[in-house]
Parts: structure tokens; C-alpha cells; sequence
């Protein structure tokens, strides 16, 4: 149970979720839905990749085109090549797709954002560092409505989740989203960095208030990363994981899979 206890924590899910899933190992062996030593991991990895199964893992699409997904995320997440990614993938299964290059706030994004969506493939509508990114994402809205997109993909400015000021702003590129296509945005995905451990939860919480966070893009996987900070989530925030970023390649992307990660976990 120490060994156990020490997995758990050192894979990123926390005090608290830990000590629940021991507990419910303990219970387990003590009602004989554990008979020996050697059934207690596939009693975990079970409950585990159950507790994962309970969201709905699918991606929202528009039963009109074009599906608008709006991505938010803290300055370093990975959120611009997640954006690339995931453009990328859609990109790949025939979707014409947009990129609004909403990252205003931080220099040379929107060209970074640009090269990347040359290099893919996708048309991108961008204003100059600055610009008010509500204005950018009204712009793409009616680009993508009269070139016939089928995916829209918002960018926002990277910004600390206490920055009272840039999560007003992204409240209103959700309002201007809204007035424009009903029922959009469709998804409002959440880029976070494997490797933050704990901390995600209270970053997923305030982006959460600030735009109803439908999913979540699960960066840099790859590495000594774990992402177990996702199992402790489930019991504080009920988000499911929607992608997961596995290397730094623009094909590096997979639909999340609870089975797979949960074996990747213990492997």
C-alpha cells in the first residue's frame, strides 16, 4: 500500500484523490473484491480508467458549420502548437479550417501563429500586436461564415489565471462568439502543461468562472511528465480531457484514450 501510495503521488494526482483510492483498496480487500496481492493493480488500473471513462471525451462539433473551439491557456502551456495541432488534425481529415490569431497581448505571436498556419495549411485572420482581440475574433467569424470554414479555431492571450483584466477579456471574446454564431463557441478548450502537477487544478477553476471550460488539451505528455494531476481533477472539476500533446511534431496529437493512459501511467 506504501509502494502504491508513493506511485500515485509521484504520477502527480494528489493528497487527497490518493488517499481516497487507497482507502478504496483497503475497502475493497476487506469486503474480498480483492482475493490476493496480485490483483490489487488491476483493481486500481480499472477504477482508474473508469473514473476517466465518465465524461464525454468527444470533441463538440457544430451541426452547421463552422464549429468555433475557443483555447485558453497560461503563457508557456504549449498552447500555440496545441492550436496547430489540432488545426492540423482536422486539416488531415479534409475540414477547411481558420485560425484567429486572438493572441494579441504577446509580441510576435500572431506571427508565430501565421508561419504555423502556412505551413499546415489553414487561413488565419490576424490584426497587429496590440489590437483589441475580440475585434480579431469578430474578423474571423465572418471570414469563416463567407469562405464556407468548416472549423474556427480562437486563439487567446496566454495570461496568468490571476490576471483579473486578460480573464474579463476573455469573458468577452466568448460574448462576441456567442452574438455571432448561436450556440458557439462549441468548445472552449484548456491547453495545460503536463509537467505543472497541482497547481493545473486552481488554474482550471479560474478559466473555468471565467469562460466554462468544456475540455481540456493535455500538453507535453511526453518526457518524465505523467498528467496524473488529470485523475486527481475528476474530483474537483468534472473537465474532461479531450487531446493529448505527445512530442513537439505538429502530427504529435491524440485523441484522449483512458485506457492507454492509464496503462502509460503504470508502465
Amino acid at each position: 500500500m506504501e509502494e502504491l501510495e508513493v506511485i500515485l503521488l509521484e504520477s502527480d494526482i494528489g493528497i487527497a484523490p490518493a488517499t481516497r483510492i487507497i482507502q478504496g483498496i483497503r475497502d475493497a480487500w476487506k469486503s474480498n473484491e480483492i482475493e490476493d496481492t496480485s490483483g490489487v493493480y488491476n483493481f486500481l488500473k480499472e477504477n482508474l480508467k473508469q473514473n476517466l471513462k465518465e465524461g464525454d471525451n468527444s470533441l463538440k462539433m457544430a451541426p452547421v458549420p463552422p464549429t468555433v473551439i475557443m483555447v485558453a491557456g497560461v503563457n508557456g502551456a504549449g498552447k500555440t502548437t496545441s492550436i496547430a495541432k489540432l488545426a492540423n488534425l482536422f486539416i488531415k481529415q479534409g475540414k477547411k479550417v481558420m485560425v484567429a490569431a486572438g493572441d494579441t497581448f504577446r509580441a510576435a505571436a500572431a506571427e508565430q501563429m501565421d508561419i504555423w498556419s502556412k505551413r499546415i495549411g489553414a487561413d488565419i485572420v490576424k490584426h497587429q500586436t496590440g489590437a483589441d482581440p475580440a475585434a480579431v475574433t469578430y474578423d474571423a467569424l465572418e471570414a469563416s461564415l463567407s469562405r464556407g470554414m468548416d472549423v474556427l479555431i480562437v486563439d487567446t492571450a496566454g495570461r496568468l489565471h490571476t490576471h483579473e483584466n486578460l480573464m474579463n477579456e476573455l469573458s468577452k471574446i466568448k460574448r462576441v462568439i456567442s452574438k455571432k454564431i448561436e450556440n458557439a463557441p462549441h468548445e472552449v478548450l484548456m491547453v495545460l502543461d503536463a509537467t505543472t502537477g497541482q497547481n493545473a487544478i486552481s488554474q482550471v477553476k479560474l478559466f473555468k468562472r471565467a469562460v466554462d471550460i468544456t475540455g481540456i488539451f493535455l500538453a507535453k505528455l511526453d518526457g518524465t511528465a505523467k498528467g496524473g494531476v488529470i485523475l486527481g481533477m475528476r474530483d474537483e472539476i468534472d473537465i474532461p480531457v479531450k487531446f493529448v500533446g505527445i512530442g513537439e511534431n505538429v502530427e504529435d496529437i491524440q485523441e484522449f484514450d483512458a485506457e492507454k493512459f492509464v496503462d502509460a501511467l503504470f508502465d
